[in-house]
């Protein structure tokens, strides 16, 4: 009785403890003139604004007359043979999830490990986007992995994308991972050879071998997206997307110095993450730019420096896993002593849980939750938009640039540059919210409603299609255990064991984010994914099973803990502005993240491991 006396008075503490600051506020958003019900009410006006019927079609691959959009304007292709000798280990891909994959590897011992990737060197996406002022946003100190392993400190707190590149080459030879890695390569089918317990491996080199266990690691945004602008097929301008710069056109490197635009007239078509980096630079360097932009992006400060040389030689040993720890710890909503990063992600922590998954209290009443939610977001918001009007000098321009949504609509961005270029007399901002985006193309020009802007040159940073890659879009056909598409496998949803896994496919291992945790810093989760796949593995040579597979219990029992622990964001984010995070506001999907977040998916994953590993180690 008396515990349960305890437990309802610290209960009651914290609900006052949320009603109080739900309180405070509200009355600072008073002061200020803030109408919550009209903020509301314009949220709505804005998202339907933007909403388009035809949703997430309204863009188009890079394929087909489009296809150069996607292929590789860095490195010159190499003929070669046909590789067939057989391996114990292909990871499909050589970004940071592969690479950390393989380097876990290699330090269980396993010697024989073969990468392949389309691209012509290490990298990912740090390897195809070179676009200038191309930069990590997550503080680079946490995002670069394995930096003690390779032996360097980053030269700056968020890194540009060269040195980004360069770290993941140096990972590549650190480890020794270059020796067997296929280039260029592009996988186009598994099939699991029931007979040897082996995946059959086919690319479009005419490879064709056989690997014991595959890691596919292939991201989530690699595969160029375009918008389907009536007539653009007609422009005879210039035209190439953010994730393919032509530096042979516009001259210049990530740092700018683009001289081939000086006489140029540049439409930049997108106000993201990458057209938040892009446009200051192109603002420098053209004769003029037309920034089009849909919706606008939150700017938050982004306070880039050089790394403190003092700082870095201060470091001891173990600095960048206690760096990383307190980063995710703090952006899931975990209890730390300090926040080490102090930046725009930390300082936003609590508004980011409606769309990324953390630890939340339960013992707090779900509803005064979502009411400060709301209330700290609209606070946020509402000085983001303060921000605007004090940096941005034309109004009107300002009031196109103000953002009107739920701060985690988008992905927030950071800059000290973007909104500063629209002060530039060369700058011009073109608004296409009301006419559902660009109108058409021309043979000269853009145009958005009865209005042409002529250009020379058009630049796409329209992102990537996000969850497509590899395995997930079919591009790479998996057949498992009796021939079945590992797809059509999943025809009634998703099917794995931890995300990783799934039954009917031997010694197949995913990383990605299916199934399990998420966090802003991503490549965080990718190394514990990467941690939890090697220990697979490693267990699997040592007790000599012939293959890990889960059962469909298992799949059933992890699948009923997603459903049960997710969080349901479904209301939230069909309330936003069209977007990747809703299918352009016409559909939700669910979530399927495991809702307590990276750091208890983790504590789960190492009890498994613990407790119940030899459940999918098949010996017989």
């Amino acid at each position: 009785m008396t515990d349960s006396i305890a437990t309802d008075s610290i209960a009651t503490v914290r609900r006052t403890a949320v009603q109080t600051e739900a309180d405070r506020v509200s009355a600072d958003l008073a002061r200020r003139g803030v109408d919550v019900d009209a903020v509301r009410a314009r949220y709505r006006q804005e998202r339907d604004r933007r909403v388009r019927p035809d949703g997430a079609t309204q863009y188009r691959r890079a394929t087909g007359s489009f296809g150069y959009y996607a292929k590789d304007p860095y490195t010159p292709r190499t003929d070669r043979e046909p590789v067939t000798t057989d391996v114990e280990v292909l990871v499909i891909g050589g970004g940071f999830g592969g690479l950390v994959t393989a380097a876990r590897l290699r330090g269980h011992g396993v010697e024989d490990i073969r990468i392949m990737d389309e691209a012509g060197d290490f990298g990912g996406t740090w390897y195809w986007n070179r676009y200038p002022g191309i930069h990590c946003d997550i503080e680079s100190y946490v995002y670069m992995p394995l930096l003690e392993e390779v032996g360097t400190v980053p030269r700056w707190r968020y890194a540009p994308g060269e040195e980004i590149r360069q770290h993941a080459m140096a990972i590549g030879r650190t480890f020794d991972l270059y020796r067997d890695t296929l280039f260029q390569t592009r996988a186009t089918g598994l099939r699991w050879d029931e007979d040897d317990d082996v995946w059959t491996v086919e690319t479009d080199r005419g490879d064709h071998f056989r690997a014991r266990f595959v890691v596919t690691s292939s991201g989530t945004l690699t595969e160029p997206k375009l918008p389907g602008i009536p007539g653009i097929e007609t422009f005879r301008g210039h035209t190439f997307h953010t994730s393919r710069w032509d530096y042979g056109y516009t001259g210049g490197t990530a740092e700018g110095g683009m001289t081939g635009l000086a006489d140029k007239r540049v439409a930049v078509v997108g106000t993201g993450a990458t057209g938040i980096q892009v446009v200051p630079f192109v603002a420098r360097d053209a004769e003029h730019l037309f920034v089009f932009q849909r919706t606008p992006s939150t700017i938050g400060v982004r306070d880039n420096r050089p790394t403190d040389p003092a700082w870095a030689a201060s470091l001891r040993p173990g600095w960048q896993r206690e760096r990383q720890e307190n980063f995710i710890r703090t952006v899931s909503g975990a209890p730390v002593d300090e926040d080490l990063t102090r930046d725009g992600w930390t300082a936003t922590a609590r508004i980011q849980r409606t769309m990324i998954t953390g630890t939340v209290d339960e013992r707090v009443d779900p509803a005064e939750r979502e009411r400060l939610d709301e209330l700290l977001d609209l606070q946020h918001m509402t000085d983001v938009r303060a921000r605007v009007d004090e940096v941005v000098e034309d109004p009107a321009t300002a009031a196109a640039l103000q953002p009107w949504y739920r701060y985690m609509c988008k992905r927030p961005a950071f800059s000290d540059r973007y909104l500063q270029a629209f002060n530039e007399p060369n700058v011009t901002l073109v608004d296409t919210a009301d006419t559902g985006g660009i109108t058409r193309m021309t043979e000269t020009g853009v145009v958005v409603g009865d209005t042409e802007y002529p250009v020379d040159c058009v630049v796409f940073a329209t992102g990537f299609e996000v969850g497509v890659s590899g395995v997930l879009s079919g591009s790479l056909p998996v057949h498992g255990r009796g021939g079945t598409m590992l797809l059509a496998s999943w025809a009634r949803g998703p099917r794995t064991l931890h995300g990783f896994t799934t039954h009917g496919f031997p010694n197949l291992f995913q990383l990605g984010p299916l199934q399990n945790a998420n966090s802003v810093n991503f490549v965080h989760v990718l190394q514990d994914q990467a941690d939890h796949i090697a220990e697979l593995i490693r267990s699997a040579r040592a007790t000599g099973a012939r293959y890990v597979e889960p059962t469909r219990d298992a799949e059933d029992a992890w699948a009923a803990t997603i459903r049960a622990t997710a969080i349901d964001n479904d209301a939230f984010r069909a309330g936003c502005t069209p977007g990747y995070y809703n299918r352009e506001g016409t559909a939700t999907t669910g979530n399927t993240s495991f809702g307590p977040g990276p750091v208890v998916f983790r504590d789960v994953l190492a009890d498994w491991r613990a407790h119940r590993m030899d459940e999918v180690m098949v010996t017989t």
